[in-house]
């Protein structure tokens, strides 16, 4: 695992310039962060939303490295109490770069005593209990929050209204994630052909950090293997063995697809009952298969429970049942 982290590490870029995609985010964050060059102050507090893998964190490592500023980082989960993030704030240098990731997930006093700090770089410490306490107010250096969050819709208002600067992370198109392939295979040492690069990056879900996970096994294979070039072939041959299929599904997709489709002949079936067919957790079906599927147009989501649309049964190699024409309403 610490070679995986440190081999992730590695593949991520580390200028703006090098960030293949998302474009639209990458010229506005430019302009901001030129602007704030040109000030010489701190950059505006930025946002970053969007699905998991897609660049938050590469795109708040940068951030911090096109400012020429020291990097801290920490997540949501972490701060719990409104004392751990004082702990934090009070100890930023001038400049500095807070990341916070999953910032959805901070507790409501923590995210209270932010506003504060976000606006004014100020805290009030409470310090003594009861009618003892007392509350000093506590200076901080300007420094820039860059908060990270795939659900976006959890942040509450005045929280995201202290941003200045919002960007939505999109799905990666087959073409963009190639442009990522290519720059990953140079750095490790690989020799694929342009039809190898094509057949990973469509299945790679429209995610980067997928590709280059996928990249990677690819590489595994191909060495043990011996294959001294990776085409379109070898990549088929490795990412099968490693159960991805043309379409990117992997075992737990395609096992709530075999459950609704071969046990329920195609739904409702309710999520619990999908999680414990599977073997899953009702969270992990939630959140990891369900959103591929969905937007892959293989499940839909009812009133009455999860339904596998006929391009699903087709996917399987299954007929598609006859079907009441409101059966996927909702």
């Amino acid at each position: 695992m610490t070679e995986e982290r440190a081999m992730e590490a590695a593949l991520r870029p580390k200028a703006l310039s090098d960030f293949v995609g998302q474009q639209t985010v990458r010229r506005q964050l430019s302009l901001v962060l030129e602007s704030s060059r040109m000030r010489g102050t701190a950059s505006d507090h930025v946002l970053l939303s969007g699905p998991p893998g897609l660049g938050k964190t590469t795109l708040a490592m940068i951030i911090a490295a096109e400012m020429n500023a020291a990097l801290r980082i920490s997540s949501g989960p972490a701060i719990q109490h409104a004392g751990d993030l004082a702990a934090i704030l009070s100890s930023l240098t001038e400049g500095e770069v807070l990341f916070v990731d999953e910032i959805h997930r901070m507790s409501r006093p923590a995210e209270e005593l932010l506003y504060m700090a976000m606006e004014d770089f100020r805290v009030d410490v409470i310090v003594g209990k009861g009618a003892g306490a007392t509350s000093i107010p506590l200076e901080l250096p300007p420094f820039t929050l860059v908060g990270a969050t795939t659900r976006a819709g959890l942040l509450p208002g005045p929280l995201r209204d202290r941003f200045g600067f919002t960007g939505h992370l999109e799905f990666y198109s087959e073409h963009e994630l190639e442009l990522v392939l290519r720059r990953s295979s140079v750095m490790l040492d690989m020799n694929v052909a342009g039809a190898g690069f094509a057949e990973i990056a469509s299945r790679s879900r429209g995610t980067p950090r997928i590709a280059n996970r996928l990249l990677r096994r690819v590489r595994d294979w191909a060495l043990v293997h011996g294959v001294h070039e990776v085409d379109q072939a070898t990549a088929a041959a490795a990412l099968e063995m490693y159960e991805v299929d043309e379409r990117g599904l992997d075992r737990l997709d395609r096992s709530v697809l075999e459950a609704l489709c071969l046990k329920f002949k195609g739904g409702p079936v309710g999520l619990s009952t999908l999680a414990v067919l599977v073997g899953e957790e009702t969270e992990t079906v939630e959140t990891v298969a369900e959103p591929y599927l969905v937007r892959e147009g293989l499940l839909a989501r009812t009133p009455r429970g999860r339904v596998a649309t006929d391009d699903a049964w087709r996917h399987l190699g299954l007929t598609p049942p006859e079907r009441h024409p409101d059966s996927l309403s909702g």
